[in-house]
């Protein structure tokens, strides 16, 4: 029995050493492969909705299919001002609803906008998770911004799901 045991040992060391480096990285590492998945999602989805389906909306008064994908682009790089990383020069968040609509564009907008969120959080050291931030009018944290960044991203990534759906198209990872 003991030698059963002592030929897990090992094996048992090597998942704690391999978990160590995860736990010691914190919530931006967290942040970060929350972040990698929705991408993969959110960009999965553009590309698999047809082309004629972007202006589709549920209701009048709601957003289109590549109003959301450009309204998760905006928040991107909104909410990464808030942790000391605007917009690049010439990149207008604010106008992407109204003026990106066709779906090479909103993927290369949304692939570029989650590349500008992702170095944004691993700007973010340790010490800044504290630091306060102006959101919405109220005062948090840069840890809360990130937060949101990930709530933000999954709440529209769960629209544009029902948004497939209701047209048709299944969601690529559940095929």
């Amino acid at each position: 029995m003991i030698r059963r045991y002592a030929l897990l040992l090992p094996l048992l060391s090597l998942l704690l050493v391999r978990t160590e480096p995860l736990r010691a990285a914190g919530i931006q590492n967290d942040v970060l492969m929350s972040i990698a998945d929705i991408e993969k999602k959110v960009v999965g989805l553009a590309e698999a909705m047809p082309e004629e389906k972007y202006s589709w909306r549920p209701a009048q008064g709601v957003r289109s299919v590549s109003e959301v994908f450009m309204h998760i682009a905006s928040a991107n790089y909104f909410l990464s001002g808030m942790i000391g990383a605007p917009a690049p020069a010439g990149i207008k968040p604010q106008e992407f609803e109204r003026t990106v609509t066709k779906r090479a564009d909103v993927v290369r907008t949304l692939k570029d906008s989650f590349a500008h969120v992702t170095k944004a959080v691993q700007g973010v050291s340790a010490a800044d998770l504290e630091k306060g931030v102006n959101m919405f009018g109220q005062l948090r944290t840069y840890q809360a911004v990130l937060l949101t960044l990930v709530e933000h991203m999954s709440e529209h990534l769960g629209q544009s799901i029902a948004y497939a759906r209701s047209n048709g198209v299944a969601p690529p990872w559940s095929r």
